[in-house]
């Protein structure tokens, strides 16, 4: 069982699931909440059988999964119906990545939370003891998105401007990955930040 968890938060093209990689080699629990956003709207669930009950059996496809692309449709066309979405969806995330942490055998885990800031922060999660952020500089993000994503400048700058801003980031953080350069360079920073969170989740004597 771990009770000290940490929320880890970045922008678009940071560098958070390199990151993440690189704590479940050091043996550390990662909960991945966009992972979890699929689970709990697995054929079957609750949380599946209210988004029925909302939008009709026409969002789901002939297997009794979800229709994404149409629910997507949907969602995107209306406010409304992305917050009465959020509503059914978000608590049943935050559950499932919490419950996962807490029965994680590792020291400590983390809570891999792409839109942390968004959500509140840990206003929303207050099973968060720290919040770390990976940053890098827009024009970074930019670059590594046009290259992994094979998109538009145009289109880079529109994903990049619709979540918070770095320096809404920063404002939430207790401890911060920067990662503006190669991968590698983030070895050190993480080694550094595993043993502190080992030393902060110890039993205290």
């Amino acid at each position: 069982m771990s009770t000290f968890i940490i929320g880890l938060t970045g922008g678009i093209a940071s560098g958070k699931s390199e990151v993440s990689r690189r704590f479940e080699a050091l043996g550390i629990t990662v909960a991945d909440a966009d992972i979890a956003a699929r689970e709990v709207v697995a054929a079957g669930s609750p949380a599946l059988a209210q988004i029925a009950a909302m939008f009709g059996d026409g969002i789901l496809l002939a297997d009794g999964t979800l229709d994404r692309a149409r629910l997507r449709q949907r969602v995107f066309a209306s406010n409304d119906e992305r917050r009465a979405l959020e509503a059914i969806t978000h608590p049943a995330i935050r559950a499932r990545v919490c419950s996962i942490c807490e029965h994680a055998d590792s020291p400590y885990a983390v809570a891999a939370i792409p839109l942390l800031t968004e959500a509140g922060g840990k206003a929303s999660y207050p099973w968060l003891q720290r919040v770390l952020v990976v940053d890098a500089p827009e024009a970074v993000q930019h670059a590594r998105l046009l290259s992994r994503d094979n998109i538009t400048a145009e289109l880079a700058d529109q994903m990049i401007q619709a979540q918070a801003s770095r320096t809404q980031r920063l404002a939430i953080a207790d401890d911060v990955i920067v990662n503006d350069g190669h991968p590698d360079a983030l070895q050190a920073q993480i080694e550094a930040l595993d043993a502190r969170y080992r030393a902060l989740a110890a039993p205290k004597t």
